[in-house]
This record gives structure tokens, C-alpha cells and sequence, in this order.
């Protein structure tokens, strides 16, 4: 199975693609889609939603993971993204795919053991996990662990479903 994972924002948006073969994981890319900051948020939304239409025609994943919205503190950041939450997951739908989304919490969780972990331990967590010679970019790195976190769950999932 092979996981799109998003993490959300306007400025920055991470991507991570990660792959399942057996029980292992392995790394297939991961990077950030950083439309121009001086843009109007309606063209940096269009730049997030053509950059992900083309990775994800790029790498056919079977599903897309995504960070769900968090609380912040400021409700107009919160808006924003949302807003990128809303493109990224028309650019799956667009292209047919199913959408899993996580919270921050249980992303740290997932990929640390500690649903409070900081950045930087998810990085270094993820660059266990994939085997990646070097920590990857924050955004990607979050994004390749919201990937990471969908696959964890995946198998749960199928032996909750079977017990019902």
C-alpha cells in the first residue's frame, strides 16, 4: 500500500509518500509545496492545489493521509487551514482517491510512542523509521509521519473490522 501523506499550510504544505510491503516501510519521497508568500491566498490555494493534483499523478498513491485541524489560537490561522485542508483533500477526491485524516496527537503518538512529542522527535523518529539518511524538512517530515501513522493504523483497522 502506498500512503500520500499532507501536512497542511498555507506558506508550507508537506508531502511525504511512503510505501508498506510486507510489514516494512519504506521511503519514496517526500518534499513541500511552498507557493509564493506574497501571492493572494486564492492563488497560493490554486499553486497548493495544482502542486498536489501533479504528485499525486506522479506517484499514485492508494490513499491519501492528512493532519486534521487543530486549535490555534488565532482563529484567522485556523481559517487558513482549513482552507488548505479543503484543496488538498478536492485534489484527492479529484483524483479518486479515499482520504484518512489524524490529529496532531495521535500522529506523535503513532510514529513516538508520546502523543506530545516535540518536532524535532518526530523528525528523528521518522528518519528511523524510513531509514533516511538525513532528517527531512519539518513540514515533510510531519507529513511523512501523518503517512506513517495511517499505515500503523491500517492493520488495526482490518482486525477491528474482522471482529464485527
Amino acid at each position: 500500500m502506498r500512503v500520500f501523506g499532507i501536512d497542511p499550510g498555507s506558506l508550507t504544505t508537506g508531502y511525504g509518500v511512503v510505501e508498506k510491503r510486507g510489514a516494512a516501510l519504506f521511503h519514496v519521497d517526500n518534499g513541500i509545496v511552498k507557493p509564493k508568500k506574497d501571492d493572494p491566498f486564492h492563488k497560493r490555494l490554486s499553486r497548493i492545489y495544482d502542486d498536489i493534483i501533479k504528485l499525486l499523478d506522479e506517484f499514485k498513491p492508494d490513499v491519501v493521509a492528512i493532519e486534521d485541524a487543530f486549535c490555534h489560537l488565532d482563529a484567522r490561522a485556523a481559517i487558513k487551514l482549513g482552507h488548505v485542508r479543503g484543496i488538498a483533500m478536492l485534489a484527492a477526491v479529484t483524483k479518486g482517491l479515499d482520504i484518512a485524516e489524524y490529529a496532531p496527537g495521535s500522529i506523535k503518538q503513532a510514529v513516538t510512542g508520546f502523543g506530545h512529542a516535540t518536532k524535532p522527535q518526530v523528525q528523528q523518529m521518522v528518519k528511523a523509521i524510513l531509514k533516511l539518511p538525513d532528517v527531512a524538512a519539518e513540514d515533510a517530515s510531519d507529513a511523512l509521519a501523518v503517512a506513517i501513522c495511517h499505515l500503523n493504523s491500517e492493520g488495526m483497522r482490518r482486525i477491528l473490522e474482522k471482529k464485527k
